[in-house]
């Protein structure tokens, strides 16, 4: 169960990734999406608390720095 969690949450965080990048029409739904996989799987105790934080902070880091530009 845990497997199927972290796989998902791989999967959204790369294309989130992916779209803020290419500067993509959704790149805001991908970053909204790929928040609310975080937090789940940090509900789940899939992960831990400051890694979900940390991941969350580094992707908003990152498409401030991408929106500035």
């Amino acid at each position: 169960h845990n497997k199927v969690i972290k796989s998902n949450l791989k999967t959204v965080i790369k294309k989130a990734d992916a779209a803020i990048d290419s500067n993509a029409a959704d790149k805001d739904a991908a970053i909204k999406a790929a928040v609310s996989a975080i937090d789940s799987a940090k509900s789940k105790g899939v992960i831990h608390k400051n890694t979900a934080a940390r991941k969350v902070s580094r992707m908003a880091k990152r498409a401030n720095k991408a929106a500035a530009q």
